[in-house]
């Protein structure tokens, strides 16, 4: 086995009152890869850990908390099942994040190790 190479890893502590989520998403994806360092490498995990503080607070731009519809399948005929975005606010607005950010995360093996490292809270 490799040892890993993580070199040195902040921890950046982030207000999400009044921000856009796709904006803040974005931001804390480029956050996680480590995109921002010098150092970078596509196949190495060397991003930073993000707390995310206030997610209830968060802001949607348009119409989308009303109109946006999240889907997922069960893999049976006839199982596609839909949520709302305001029905997942509602219940848990830290998923609602969690979900942006994981699918503007990479699609490949890093992905749930840099997961990991988001703390989101309410």
């Amino acid at each position: 086995m490799q040892k890993k190479d993580i070199g040195s890893r902040k921890t950046h502590n982030i207000d999400a009152t009044d921000k856009i989520l796709g904006r803040l998403a974005s931001r804390v994806s480029l956050l996680l890869t480590g995109k921002n360092k010098a150092n970078y490498f596509p196949n190495k995990d060397q991003g930073d850990s993000v707390i995310i503080n206030n997610a209830a607070k968060i802001k949607v731009s348009g119409n989308k908390m009303t109109q946006k519809i999240y889907y997922r399948h069960s893999g049976y005929p006839g199982g596609l099942k839909t949520k709302k975005m305001k029905e997942i606010f509602e219940k848990n607005p830290a998923e609602l994040l969690e979900k942006a950010i994981y699918n503007m995360l990479p699609k490949n093996k890093l992905r749930a190790e840099r997961m990991k490292r988001l703390q989101i809270n309410n």
